[in-house]
């Protein structure tokens, strides 16, 4: 298997909340166009002595995109 590169990894996902950052700051413009996947619903299970709820959602935005491309820039420069 092929070894993680967790620095990357943690760079797109700042880059993930810079977009957001940004997206946010300008809600009214077209950075905030997007599209959401994962669970509309969480799914709960109950097993009678502990209720367990699961949900994950993923919205990816314009401003996201270009939050990680950005970061990409940044960590090409670092290495």
């Amino acid at each position: 298997m092929k070894r993680v590169n967790w620095i990357l990894v943690i760079v797109i996902l700042i880059g993930f909340v810079i977009g957001r950052f940004i997206g946010t700051f300008f809600a009214s413009s077209f950075l905030n166009y997007g599209q959401t996947f994962g669970l509309s619903n969480p799914v709960e299970l109950n097993l009678g002595f502990i209720i367990l709820t699961f949900g994950f959602q993923i919205q990816i935005t314009i401003s996201s995109v270009l939050g990680v491309i950005l970061a990409l820039v940044v960590y090409r420069f670092l290495k």
